[in-house]
């Protein structure tokens, strides 16, 4: 549903850029939860049409087979592991039961395409739900503990960068094509319920070790083909509808206000808002200035509905994916523009309380580097610098 989800790399590229380093910081895991956007695989252990694990899907996948990411290629987890040093290749799906010791150690994906923060809208699309996918959690902390020891495997989880991206589908799902929930709630009462979900998800997650979280915003929901082609019948010449896309800003807007008193009730946690929906709808409104020639299609078939079961085999797909916004490959085109929009950005709230901490530590006379693994020589010579998902100031040498 929701394959914007690439502007998560903007979390790399703050890490890396706010300490100007030449390598990024090590984080001894990455875990995953929500959606098709960061599902790498789970969809292909469970009953469910909801499936990528057939052509054309990844066609530029690492030996050219479909992994069960609904891409043409890599997902945004596969990348940001690769670039932080968290793994070599890519990260795999939790329910593969050919995992070895080493994937489970530096992380895996619990994630599940068609899945919401909403039980209901994983009943609808028939896959895990996010209260299913903490559960596998739980398990995977078992294991993990089974393996490494209890001391160990509450470093990794302590240290671990968990990334959270769900929502999307349960506006779509629930509210908006499916109206079961409007009989409940209304716009800002099922943005709440949602939100509700989401800070008790988190909590199950702070209990059992994780104190390093970024959670996605929404992207512009009225502007995927999908909900264009169910309200207009032809999105190509429409519009993108305009009352999801203000739902969508709406929510977001309580999620950024909500995060820091989430943050501020788990001590010692540092949770991070990832705002997707102002690049996105750049994108859209001018896709001349960024490379793209179509933002209200996909690249399979009509690309107005193709997704999952629909791309298959014999569906027609366009000849140039980068040149669509919504296609099946958020590679290349996408993360260079990644690299550029954000290269000097720090993510809010997080940036505060760093600069709280610099101007502290510049007030103390004595100064030694702290031996963590994360200290670089750029650091060093810059004299100090911070690190926002770590959360941990160095402090300066004296030459």
């Amino acid at each position: 549903m929701a394959l914007f989800f690439f502007f998560f790399l903007h979390v790399f590229f703050t890490i890396l850029n706010s300490c100007n380093a030449k390598t990024p910081p090590k984080f001894p895991a990455i875990l995953i939860f929500g959606d098709s956007t960061v599902d790498t695989g789970n969809n292909n252990f469970i009953l469910t049409p909801f499936r990528a694990d057939h052509f054309p899907y990844g066609q530029e996948f690492p030996g050219h087979v479909p992994s069960g990411r609904f891409s043409d290629g890599k997902l945004v987890p596969d990348f940001l592991a690769s670039e932080l040093g968290i793994k070599e290749s890519v990260v795999p799906p939790f329910l593969d039961p050919n995992l070895s010791g080493d994937e489970l150690r530096t992380g895996v994906s619990f994630a599940s395409a068609g899945s919401g923060l909403d039980d209901l809208t994983s009943v609808i699309a028939g896959v895990i739900p996010m209260s299913r996918q903490i559960e596998y959690f739980k398990i995977y902390v078992k294991k993990l503990e089974e393996m490494v020891g209890k001391g160990e495997a509450k470093k990794i989880l302590n240290g671990a960068l968990v990334i959270i991206c769900s929502g999307t589908n349960d506006f779509g799902f629930s509210f908006y094509d499916i109206p079961t929930r409007r009989f409940e709630f209304n716009i800002s009462g099922y943005q709440d319920f949602l939100q509700n979900r989401l800070q008790n998800f988190v909590k199950e997650l702070y209990d059992f070790g994780c104190r390093k979280i970024v959670i996605a915003g929404l992207p512009p929901v009225g502007c995927l083909p999908i909900q264009m082609t169910i309200h207009f019948g032809d999105p190509i010449h429409g519009t993108c509808l305009e009352d999801q896309n203000s739902d969508s800003q709406s929510y977001n807007q309580k999620l950024k206000k909500l995060l820091p008193h989430i943050q501020e009730s788990l001590l010692g946690s540092t949770i991070v808002y990832a705002d997707i929906y102002e690049n996105v709808i750049d994108m859209i409104n001018r896709p001349q200035k960024y490379g793209f020639v179509e933002t209200k299609r996909g690249c399979c078939g009509t690309g107005l509905v193709e997704t999952g079961p629909l791309c298959n085999l014999i569906t027609p797909t366009c000849a140039n994916p980068s040149q669509y916004l919504p296609d099946l490959d958020p590679r290349s085109s996408v993360v260079t523009i990644v690299r550029d929009l954000h290269s000097n950005l720090y993510l809010k709230g997080i940036q505060k309380e760093n600069e709280r901490k610099e101007k502290k530590m510049l007030k103390s006379s004595s100064y030694n580097c702290i031996n963590e693994p994360w200290t670089n020589s750029d650091c060093v010579s810059m004299a100090q610098c911070y690190l926002p998902l770590q959360g941990l100031s160095h402090r300066r040498i004296k030459n």
